[in-house]
């Protein structure tokens, strides 16, 4: 970081221009090791699983939308694969936990624990086993990206229902009142947003997550997709490989990991603040300052696809300008 910050400081703009631009450089210099990182191989991970408390009425859309657009990103025509085109990165489609038998798919990877997580208004959401299995799965996903060429990651979802338990999640590890963190996911109107609420108050008097234990948490009142993206955060972490975190859910999973490993926020990047009115609250508990401010609410990993085309712009700057004394440009004077 040092390295690159003094290259910076050489090249042919005022000190501390080009802003933020400057800031990301060197945190992906950190981040990679390299002095002068490049961002080549990319890579948008979409979890996908479905929840046992739509049950309870907290979605505007029915349960089975979730499998439906598994198809649609895997024929290319969600926003994530118009965006992931348009910077040149790969999609990989993860389902975690689908309630329906998807048909197999070349570019479909299966991690599946279970068709949809339980009730968590009526029963925790799954066992510890099967929590501790899904951040499990993000990390063998994220190792075999890794394999295949990858120098960032961008993480996204989909899964009708997951605010639900996103916004406890929120409420849990950071300890704000639930209506503070629920807001109305896929378009619910006040009535709906109520019920909501109350159903999240339901299931952390009915569970009682421990907030100081990160698994016990996710098992009571997360979601597989949940845990598959705290893994893919964590692995990529263990890897040196930045992860541009998406939306809510995406910064939801990012509590998880960072509660099980307070240094896995060193590696993380917010795409932007999601519409999602808790989303600022677990932005400003991370400590992270998002790239946008889109007014987005997708998931997917759209905001995600965004900010790695900034993060990329960043590198580049900090690796194609010349310096002062490259292009015989006089320096600022004392």
């Amino acid at each position: 970081m040092g390295e690159a910050r003094r290259r910076q400081d050489c090249l042919t703009k005022p000190r501390g221009s080009l802003g933020r631009l400057e800031e990301l450089s060197i945190k992906i210099a950190g981040i990679t090791g390299k002095a002068i990182p490049r961002i080549e191989q990319k890579a948008i991970v979409t979890m996908v699983g479905d929840h046992g408390v739509t049950a309870e009425g907290v979605s505007a859309y029915p349960q089975e939308v979730t499998a439906q657009m598994v198809y649609n990103f895997l024929g290319g025509g969600a926003g994530i694969n118009v965006l992931a085109r348009y910077i040149g990165a790969r999609v990989v489609v993860v389902d975690m936990g689908v309630a329906a038998n998807l048909e197999p798919h070349p570019s479909l990877i299966s991690k599946k624990i279970a068709f949809g997580t339980r009730n968590m208004a009526k029963e925790p959401a799954m066992s510890r086993d099967q929590a501790l299995q899904a951040i499990e799965g993000g990390i063998e996903v994220i190792n075999e990206e890794v394999a295949k060429g990858l120098d960032i990651v961008g993480v996204g979802d989909m899964g009708i229902g997951n605010t639900t338990p996103s916004s406890t999640i929120c409420a849990v590890i950071t300890g704000e009142p639930v209506p503070k963190v629920t807001g109305r996911g896929t378009g619910i109107g006040d009535e709906q947003l109520a019920l909501k609420v109350k159903v999240i108050e339901t299931a952390l008097a009915l569970n009682k997550p421990d907030p100081k234990d990160a698994v016990d948490v996710l098992s009571k009142v997360g979601g597989f997709e949940i845990g598959g993206i705290s893994g893919i955060i964590l692995g990529a972490a263990a890897q040196r490989i930045p992860v541009v975190i998406d939306g809510f859910i995406a910064g939801a999973a990012a509590l998880i990991a960072a509660e099980l490993c307070s240094i896995a926020k060193d590696y993380l990047i917010a795409a932007h603040v999601s519409a999602e009115k808790g989303h600022r609250v677990i932005l400003d508990y991370l400590g992270l300052k998002p790239l946008l401010d889109l007014e987005m609410c997708l998931g997917e990993g759209t905001g995600a696809a965004l900010a790695i085309f900034i993060v990329e712009a960043a590198t580049k700057t900090l690796a194609e300008m010349a310096t002062f004394a490259d292009a015989g440009v006089s320096e600022k004077l004392d």
